[in-house]
């Protein structure tokens, strides 16, 4: 008579074990949560604090631009050693005239380009914002991704380990029953078959975990250990035309693209402004030694004026880059278009996915209680001989696909949820009120604004980003064991001044 086998360490608290706990290996005192996944990849992913880094740069072209309103002061001087040959029979004559000077030349009119350049590098500024606010959004993004898929490939690999275990059992209760001619050798080879399989899956699975968790040490800066699964994120729209609407006004891809086409509307103007007059006023003052044969004759001169240019024909080239900006204007003006366009998809594909994936889990867990009891009856009926062991095996399959399709629906759901925030522009570590300071793009801007002369810690501070003594390329080429790799530099994250561990300023 076959025996029936408990499906107890398989039941659904252990198929939804995305949204209970995970751990891997042995169960440590320590636990991540999924808030301190986040917080760990916003302060530490290197390609955050580059996004930052690269942003400090483009601040610095308002300075720039406005250096334009600035003197510009130099110091102009000159030595020389002279020999005067006569001819013939006199003596020749040595000096050393010698002049210096300070020289100050201040603009006075540019052709309004100086308040062009200015409004191109500030919406460069703040487009650049909107693509640091982007990359802070897709790194947020992948560490959600990385969490959930360790989650869920461990919680496969334990749906896995435990059937291979009940079929194990399975196979030696169908050998018993061969020995004692209850049963033919063909069920026997279809529980091996089962059996073969289930070891085939584990194998999968424990390979699908591995990779996930590289993945996650990639992108949140450390192993996966004890992972606990968060709420569900309830902050979500209603609607998916209020979705849509709040992703129309804050999505970074969108906003990107509108500072986008304001730089190009005032490059424009720049270029216009080539064709209009200049002034510049001009202030010297020079003391010169002019040594002679005769006499040593020192003077000091005194200048001051107003120089003008205008312009009548420049080879065409000043029209040909009008018409140049003109177009690229047209291009940024449609492309805002476009990243609307394509923002709306986005939302409506999330949106659409994350209806699905919640309809797939109610569904999934209906399945599974049917197949529960549809396997129960089955072990039973095979008790008295009314059902075979295939129809056993076709029942255990069939609750294992369920679980397994289960676990990968609230991943499903999950990842989906943070998708769509990121389309609605809200995957950021403030919309999500994560515990820890939040980096302010702008502190950086303000300081140096106005800045006249002189460096700053920031930028000391990111010149030193590179490793000392890098790696040579021979190395990295020739060496292929362990510990090649493990000498490579490694960089994960730079800390400003004026900032925490986690990128912000202590006025945060």
């Amino acid at each position: 008579m076959m025996k029936p086998f408990s499906t107890a360490p398989v039941s659904k608290v252990v198929a939804a074990l995305m949204f209970a706990s995970v751990g891997l290996g042995a169960a440590p005192s320590f636990a991540e949560t999924f808030e301190e996944a986040l917080v760990s990849a916003y302060q530490s992913n290197p390609t955050i604090a580059a996004r930052r880094a690269v942003l400090r740069a483009v601040d610095e072209q308002v300075p720039q631009a406005l250096s334009n309103w600035r003197p510009q002061v130099s110091i102009q001087g000159s030595s020389f050693y002279r020999r005067l040959d006569r001819y013939p029979g006199q003596k020749n004559v040595h000096t050393v005239p010698a002049s210096v000077g300070i020289v100050l030349d201040q603009n006075i009119f540019r052709g309004f380009r100086t308040e062009a350049q200015t409004d191109v590098a500030e919406a460069t500024v703040k487009a650049e914002r909107a693509t640091l606010h982007s990359a802070e959004q897709t790194v947020l993004l992948n560490a959600a991704r990385a969490y959930f898929n360790v989650m869920q490939n461990q919680a496969v690999l334990e749906l896995n380990i435990n059937n291979e275990d009940v079929l194990n059992r399975q196979l030696q209760a169908a050998r018993d029953r061969f020995r004692v001619g209850e049963i033919t050798r063909t069920d026997v080879a279809q529980a091996e078959s089962r059996r073969a399989g289930a070891v085939s899956d584990r194998i999968g699975s424990e390979g699908d975990l591995k990779t996930a968790m590289a993945t996650y040490e990639q992108v949140v800066g450390h192993p996966p250990e004890n992972l606990v699964a968060p709420a569900l994120y309830a902050k979500l729209p209603l609607t998916l035309a209020d979705a849509v609407a709040e992703a129309l006004s804050r999505n970074p891809d969108i906003v990107n693209a509108l500072y986008n086409w304001d730089a190009a509307q005032a490059t424009v103007r720049d270029e216009k402004g080539k064709l209009l007059p200049t002034v510049t006023a001009t202030s010297s003052y020079t003391w010169a030694h002019e040594p002679s044969s005769t006499a040593n004759l020192d003077t000091t001169t005194f200048e001051v004026g107003l120089n003008l240019n205008i312009p009548l024909y420049q080879s065409g080239a000043i029209y040909s880059q009008i018409r140049d900006a003109k177009h690229r204007s047209g291009q940024r003006r449609l492309q805002v278009d476009e990243q609307r366009d394509t923002v709306v998809e986005n939302v409506a594909t999330a949106w659409q996915n994350l209806q699905s994936a919640n309809a797939r889990v109610e569904s999934y867990n209906s399945q599974i209680d049917a197949a529960s009891i549809a396997l129960q009856g089955v072990q039973r009926e095979a008790q008295v001989g009314s059902r075979t062991t295939l129809d056993v095996l076709d029942a255990e399959q069939e609750l294992l696909t369920s679980r397994v399709n289960l676990v990968r629906a609230q991943r499903d759901a999950a990842i989906n949820t943070y998708e769509l925030l990121t389309a609605m522009g809200r995957m950021t570590a403030q919309d999500l009120e994560l515990d820890t300071p939040i980096y302010d793009p702008v502190k950086h801007y303000e300081e140096v604004r106005g800045q006249w002369i002189g460096g700053n810690d920031w930028a000391d501070k990111d010149a030193a980003m590179s490793p000392e003594k890098p790696l040579s390329q021979d190395a990295v080429l020739n060496e292929t064991d362990d510990k090649a790799i493990q000498t490579l530099p490694k960089v994960r994250y730079v800390i400003a001044p004026g900032e925490t561990k986690g990128g912000a300023s202590p006025s945060q």
